[in-house]
């Protein structure tokens, strides 16, 4: 791919609220902020605290990554958001396992 038509498809992906994968990690950021307010008061700087950083790191990674400039940082962007979303996935499956929210709610 040349670096003329590189730079094109950077620019149809730096509007990040239209990507998808962006808008399904808002809506499980969301959710996550929702369920994690049922938590008990005693996890508020504990594991609730820890699940909304990861929660909100997914779909800001995805915006970073979708208006930096070369294909290496982008891909390494989405790299970091996949990571956050495994870290959110094992924190919400200690929840459950802990009784602090339903297997339907991971």
């Amino acid at each position: 791919m040349s670096d003329w038509s590189s730079t094109i498809k950077r620019r149809q992906v730096h509007n990040f609220q239209n990507l998808k994968i962006w808008q399904k990690a808002m809506d499980i950021a969301e959710q996550t902020y929702l369920t994690s307010s049922e938590f008990p008061k005693q996890e508020k700087y504990g594991l609730t605290d820890q699940i909304r950083r990861s929660a909100v790191s997914v779909p800001s990674h995805i915006a970073e990554g979708a208006v930096r400039n070369t294909d290496g940082e982008f891909r390494n962007f989405f790299g970091i958001a996949s990571g956050s979303s495994k870290e959110l996935l094992s924190q919400m499956i200690l929840s459950h396992r802990l009784n602090m929210i339903s297997k339907d709610k991971i």
